[in-house]
């Protein structure tokens, strides 16, 4: 049921061209109507791929994150009696990695 408050704007399409923007659409994970919009209005239009790789990054880094702070907690309470060297060196390895997907976090939304 049409809003009174919203204007339709219509175009034709070849059955190919209406292929490729529903295919388009899909991927994004928008209906049809929302991705043409944001197109023509030259908003931002993600993937859902993309989506899902930022979430897995993020939560990736929050266990990095997790994990360096059991090492710490293992490190502070002294239950890591011989190895401090090697958790020293594993926590240098997480804070490492955790910087890396900092970055490639960062890399990502600048792309947007």
């Amino acid at each position: 049921m049409p809003c009174p408050n919203r204007k339709t704007v219509k175009t034709y399409l070849t059955p190919e061209e209406y292929g490729q923007v529903t295919a388009m659409a899909v991927q994004a994970g928008l209906s049809v109507s929302t991705f043409m919009k944001r197109v023509c209005l030259g908003q931002e239009v993600r993937s859902k791929e993309d989506q899902q790789v930022v979430i897995s990054l993020h939560k990736t880094n929050a266990d990095l994150g997790r994990l360096g702070g059991l090492f710490k907690l293992a490190l502070a309470s002294g239950q890591s009696r011989g190895l401090t060297f090697e958790c020293r060196g594993l926590l240098r390895q997480i804070e490492k990695s955790q910087a890396e997907v900092m970055k490639i976090c960062r890399s990502m939304a600048e792309k947007k």
